[in-house]
């Protein structure tokens, strides 16, 4: 069986070969880690920006867009990469919810002659051709240093992580940690739970640790969208939101809601729309056969209500989805 796919692989790979080597026109795969959170859908709507400014270009892409329904469905997401591997796609661009379960599709990929980018979370592998990200350890510290100046240098914050294994996060909570020690007068009383893949789940694990800590909680960070949302939800409903310093991570209307009423006191936020946008269109590149940089900054800010309203924080916040997912 094994010899039979291997067979199906090669072939399909001398197909693709004789293909791109004829023609201006790539069928690429792009897979999120999940499909529900506004920021996979803003990484969608850049790679179909990216699509149609390589078509003006004369460059016919066709994006095929497919990920599991959960974020923490590793299992899903090796079966959506290795189910492309068959399919004659010319490339992959994959946000890895796992940084080691995605490691062995991705080799087979390239064995296939199926050139990946990443883009958002790190892999732990040579295979990919790009790493297309924000600086996550950088984000955790500008949360971390905007925290400090929110409690004046002083009291005792909680980090609820998001999941183990996803590296992006993982950077994220560690640069928040590693820069607010250098505060010592800021104590983190917590930093070893988890608020899992959904809002629920982080809802639940925000009032775990709101119940034990109760008044010694001065300040909050999450890492991701889901983490941010649930604990806001969790902050509301015991009566705390605005009491406690909350910095979150990721763009949403109800996190700009949140700051204008108090709620939340900063975001660091992405720019998926450019991380989906420029993940396409480095692999686009490649298989033209044009040079490509290893890897690829797509930057990370500090949104407060201070600078809010301010064109750069507009733009980041309000990417043109419905421009291009119709």
């Amino acid at each position: 069986m094994k010899k039979l796919v291997a067979a199906i692989i090669l072939v399909v790979a001398c197909a693709r070969h004789e293909q791109t080597s004829q023609t201006k026109s790539f069928t690429l795969a792009v897979i999120p880690q999940g499909s529900t959170h506004e920021f996979w859908k803003s990484i969608h709507a850049g790679a179909v920006k990216a699509a149609h400014d390589e078509a003006a270009q004369g460059v016919k892409v066709d994006i095929i867009w497919k990920g599991p329904m959960r974020e923490d469905d590793r299992e899903q997401q090796v079966q959506v990469v290795e189910g492309f591997l068959t399919q004659g796609v010319n490339g992959i661009v994959l946000a890895p919810f796992d940084k080691n379960a995605l490691v062995r599709p991705v080799e087979e990929a390239k064995r296939a002659g199926i050139p990946t980018v990443v883009i958002d979370s790190a892999l732990e592998s040579n295979d990919p051709i790009s790493f297309v990200a924000s600086n996550n350890y950088h984000g955790g510290e500008l949360a971390a240093g905007e925290m400090a100046r929110l409690l004046n240098g002083k009291g005792r914050v909680l980090v609820l992580r998001y999941q183990e294994g996803v590296f992006s996060t993982e950077q994220r909570e560690k640069g928040f940690v590693d820069k607010i020690k250098t505060y010592p007068q800021i104590q983190v009383i917590s930093s070893n739970q988890y608020a899992g893949a959904t809002r629920d789940t982080a809802k639940s694990a925000a009032e775990n640790l709101l119940n034990r800590f109760g008044n010694d909680i001065d300040g909050m960070f999450t890492p991701n969208e889901s983490s941010t949302a649930g604990t806001l939800l969790a902050l509301e409903d015991s009566g705390k939101a605005g009491k406690i310093r909350f910095i979150g991570f990721d763009a949403s209307d109800i996190f700009v809601q949140a700051m204008r009423a108090g709620k939340l006191q900063g975001i660091i936020v992405q720019n998926p729309f450019r991380m989906g946008e420029l993940g396409v269109k480095t692999l686009v590149d490649h298989l033209g056969g044009k040079p490509i940089q290893k890897r690829v900054d797509t930057g990370v800010t500090l949104i407060t209500p201070a600078n809010l309203d301010t064109p750069q924080s507009q733009e980041l916040l309000h990417p043109p989805l419905e421009k291009y997912l119709k």
